[in-house]
């Protein structure tokens, strides 16, 4: 009886301590969800009070003398290009869509309302937006269309570019912006929404009639004529020194723009059921199938010329079939199976996996580009001579790497092993239960903990003496995942 009696006390006790161990888990996951709020706001009450008209750059120097985006700019300057005025217009997004609070949403639309501000007339957006009286007399926005004479619309830049993402960032932010409920700012919310549906016609008229994109875009009627659907072709020859000549207006897939500007018009056909968003999507997914090169290099080019032969565009990317665009089109040809249903996106692809398979220069690496018809890596030197050789390379652009080859590989193998209907289903994911939050919470707590100490007494996360908008958009996203789970 006596043994009975102390085992029930042990396991009473023993109860209690979980239960007080369990309670002060909770205590400590509510204080850190407080400090992770109270972060939060001081770091984006700080952010927004280095704004330029509501629109940020990329980085400010500490005391704030210096700012640049992808160059120094002014402080009537402000970037587009990710991760400038739309990619901090999103974490302030997000932060809104976290906790409710208003002050976000405020953040979120004074970006939009800067970024409205500089559409040009043709369609987008250049890299920046600047505000000075005289100096934005430069650029024919939208706002003065119809509004110039002819002489002085001539004098003036109309230039919209789809590179790094700059347009299509824009127009992805101002379609989360126009799914918020404004309230009361019916003006707002319309002026939102006639910005974002000229911007996607602007991506239907600089379309070229075989489905291929530009880099940049200046509002000039295609002829179709000079743009007929033909497979890419390797030329007879080509320079092996830079021709220096525009490449601009070029068939573009240099730093992701068709899989930017697909992926928009996918989002934005999700959204709101044009079939013309969903018609010039398939009709740039057609121009990547037309644009793999032929065996046995079967994968595809930076850019091409109107023969749909791989060119020059800056001086060191030389004609070449180049790995990194090419994991991005398999990425692109995948989501427009899923989008679709038409396994036409999918053909291309497994001769493009058998070209990564013996290319790689070492285990899961690749050089970035492979010489036409010998397939041998190609390289420059920091003079910017082009040779096979790799131990000279320049260093502010990437010549080996990842790039991204295996992850879109695995994808495609993902998708054909479940099957299209199974892959989406499993993409649908309902709210995390209480044990789906208690697990994130944990897996997060110590990242939030970092970026709290790292937050200096005025709201600023300050690496070497620069204060960057990257830095502060991957925090607000980690403390943003972390009050979701929290909740």
């Amino acid at each position: 009886m006596k043994r009975t009696t102390v085992i029930i006390t042990m396991l009473f006790l023993a109860s209690l301590v979980g239960a007080a161990s369990t309670g002060t888990g909770e205590i400590a996951d509510d204080l850190l969800a407080r400090e992770a709020r109270s972060a939060l706001e001081k770091a984006a009450e700080f952010f927004r009070s280095i704004s330029t008209n509501g629109g940020y750059l990329w980085r400010y120097s500490e005391d704030l003398k210096e700012r640049a985006g992808e160059q120094r700019a002014g402080e009537t300057q402000i970037w587009v290009q990710p991760p400038g005025t739309p990619s901090v217009g999103m974490a302030f997004l997000r932060a809104y869509l976290a906790t409710k609070d208003r002050r976000y949403l405020s953040a979120a639309l004074a970006a939009a309302e800067a970024l409205i501000w500089g559409q040009l007339e043709s369609g987008g957006w250049a890299y920046q937006i600047d505000f000075d009286p005289v100096r934005s007399q430069a650029w024919y926005r939208r706002a003065e269309r119809g509004k110039l004479s002819i002489a002085e619309v001539a004098k003036r830049r109309n230039t919209t570019t789809f590179d790094d993402n700059t347009t299509q960032s824009v127009l992805r932010f101002l379609m989360a912006v126009a799914d918020v409920d404004w309230g009361s700012n019916d003006d707002k919310a319309n002026r939102v929404r006639e910005a974002l549906e000229y911007g996607l016609q602007g991506i239907l008229r600089a379309q070229y009639p075989n489905g291929a994109w530009p880099q940049t875009y200046d509002g000039a009627p295609r002829d179709p004529r000079n743009h007929p659907a033909q497979r890419a072709r390797i030329p007879g020859d080509w320079p092996r020194t830079f021709p220096n000549q525009r490449y601009q207006t070029a068939y573009t897939l240099n730093d992701n723009t068709m899989r930017d500007l697909i992926l928009t018009l996918l989002e934005a056909n999700s959204r709101y059921h044009k079939p013309e968003y969903l018609k010039s999507a398939e009709k740039g997914g057609r121009f990547l199938i037309l644009a793999q090169l032929p065996e046995p290099q079967a994968i595809w080019a930076q850019q091409y010329n109107f023969q749909m032969e791989p060119i020059w565009a800056r001086r060191f990317e030389p004609p070449a079939v180049c790995s990194n665009e090419s994991a991005g089109v398999i990425r692109t040809l995948v989501d427009l199976y899923l989008a679709t249903g038409d396994e036409e996106y999918l053909k291309p692809i497994p001769a493009a996996i058998s070209w990564s398979n013996r290319s790689q220069i070492a285990l899961g690496i690749w050089a970035r580009f492979y010489e036409l018809t010998t397939n041998k890596p190609l390289y420059f030197t920091r003079d910017y001579r082009l040779v096979y050789t790799d131990n000279d390379l320049p260093t502010h652009y990437s010549f080996k790497g990842e790039y991204g080859v295996s992850a879109a590989i695995a994808y495609y193998e993902q998708v054909k092993r479940l099957g299209r209907n199974a892959y989406l289903a499993r993409q649908k994911s309902g709210p995390l239960s209480p044990q789906q939050r208690e697990v994130r919470r944990k897996q997060l707590g110590p990242r939030v903990r970092a970026i709290i100490a790292a937050l200096d007494a005025n709201g600023r996360w300050v690496n070497n003496g620069w204060i960057e908008s990257g830095t502060f958009i991957r925090n607000v996203e980690t403390l943003c995942d972390y009050l979701e789970a929290a909740q």
